[in-house]
């Protein structure tokens, strides 16, 4: 079914300083919330509006960007339908800002994927961390389907949580099919979760990435 109702959405800044910033749509993981993800905040670029936003689907306490037949497989209908809702949303929200790019976090990276392979062209860079991109979800996948486009892709390589064969199928297209422009980044120890060192140079790629386009 459609989502009605609009994203609930913590951001990094008031109104009236958003204009003319690059903005971030930052998609927090299955389970979590907006508050918690926007914690983040100070540790990303200060020159950019923070977009965090609510997924739709209520669980476990928090919530989720589509429902699943498994971790980090998305069933289509359900993917589809917030892809639709948070583009809707960016039809409003966009306008004024310098890019749109995005953030996700597991699950969040799950969903940033869908957007990105939905509509590239609506992105400037994306920030895709400790997850899967979402794999026989509908999503063009074909070869070149990122092309020239700056992704940031950070995990460790011992993160038990998103299934390896996911983790696999997704690095592989990336390296070889995407046409991205990518940065990888490895973080031992840090397991499904974030890091400072992680953020730094997530910051830093972000900050790259819109000079490029300047």
């Amino acid at each position: 079914m459609p989502h009605t109702a609009a994203p609930t959405v913590s951001w990094s800044v008031e109104p009236d300083r958003r204009p003319g910033t690059p903005l971030v749509v930052a998609l927090h993981g299955r389970g979590a919330d907006e508050a918690s993800f926007a914690q983040l905040a100070p540790y990303l670029p200060q020159e950019a509006t923070m977009a965090f936003v609510r997924a739709p689907l209520a669980e476990g306490g928090g919530y989720a960007w589509f429902a699943n037949r498994g971790i980090g497989r998305p069933l289509p209908d359900s993917l589809a339908a917030t892809a639709g809702w948070l583009f809707d949303w960016l039809d409003t929200e966009a306008a004024g800002h310098t890019s749109v790019s995005l953030l996700g976090f597991s699950g969040g990276m799950a969903m940033a994927g869908g957007l990105l392979l939905a509509r590239p062209e609506r992105f400037a860079a994306a920030v895709l961390l400790s997850g899967t991109l979402p794999w026989d979800a509908g999503l063009p996948e074909e070869q070149g389907r990122l092309t020239g486009m700056p992704v940031f892709w950070g995990r460790d390589t011992a993160d038990q949580v998103i299934p390896a064969d996911l983790v696999t199928r997704t690095g592989t297209w990336l390296h070889e099919d995407s046409g991205a422009r990518l940065e990888e980044r490895r973080y031992p120890g840090q397991g499904h979760a974030i890091a400072l060192p992680e953020l730094t140079d997530a910051s830093a790629f972000l900050r790259r990435a819109w000079e490029s386009e300047g």
